[in-house]
């Protein structure tokens, strides 16, 4: 796919990525599919059923300057993952209190998510797993980073993180922390996510806990082994 050629939908962006990972991980450990909520889901949704892994969410939320929603300053992640951007601090001058205001602020949101989307369900276990992290694209990468420190502190096997779109220089930077990163399409100059997407609607909280839904009734109905794509 060229930069003439954006994604359909977030929808068939996943079945594409669901390609590109069987060609990279033809041999899955016990994967578990991670979606970022909201864009992440119906991308790893089909992730997920391509795969014959299992859906959740890992549900990141970006620190933004107090006033300057765009921004960012780090991010923090379901399980206490947390990165901050050191260079956009001290060019801020932000003091502890306000940092730790921010930080507090997010967390709140992160917990009222969880319950949302995934409201009795257990706590995630990942020991010994492939973790598959998965996003509708990266931008700055602060939101995945903190995804994936959080992941590591659950011991998995394996860190995946799988993108269908985003720029070169910030899929180095992943690749520093995850074990694998997988994305087809690494367009330069990057320009934004939505850009690479013919339909790109924004999501609501009700629209992500369907979509879960679906998935986690699809995962109690008995499966066979899925054949190529």
């Amino acid at each position: 796919m060229s930069q003439a050629a954006p994604y359909q939908s977030r929808s068939r962006a996943g079945v594409l990525l669901a390609t590109a990972l069987r060609d990279a991980l033809p041999e899955l450990v016990d994967p578990i599919v991670l979606a970022l909520p909201r864009g992440g889901v119906p991308v790893g949704l089909e992730v997920a059923r391509l795969l014959g892994a299992p859906l959740d969410v890992m549900v990141v939320r970006k620190l933004s300057l107090p006033g300057r929603p765009e921004s960012t300053m780090g991010a923090v992640a379901s399980g206490g993952g947390r990165v901050l951007d050191a260079e956009m601090l001290s060019r801020a001058r932000m003091d502890r209190r306000t940092l730790a205001e921010v930080e507090r602020r997010e967390r709140a949101e992160i917990r009222r998510r969880e319950n949302v989307y995934r409201g009795l369900r257990g706590r995630l276990r990942l020991h010994g797993r492939t973790a598959i992290l998965v996003d509708d694209g990266v931008e700055t990468g602060s939101s995945m980073l903190s995804a994936v420190q959080a992941v590591r502190a659950l011991d998995p096997e394996r860190v995946v993180v799988a993108v269908p779109v985003a720029s070169p220089a910030i899929l180095s930077v992943l690749r520093r922390d995850a074990d694998l990163v997988v994305c087809p399409v690494q367009p330069v100059p990057f320009f934004a996510v939505g850009v690479w997407y013919l339909d790109f609607p924004q999501l609501g909280d009700d629209e992500v806990r369907a979509l879960l839904e679906r998935a986690w009734d699809e995962e109690a109905r008995p499966r066979s082994t899925p054949g190529p794509l």
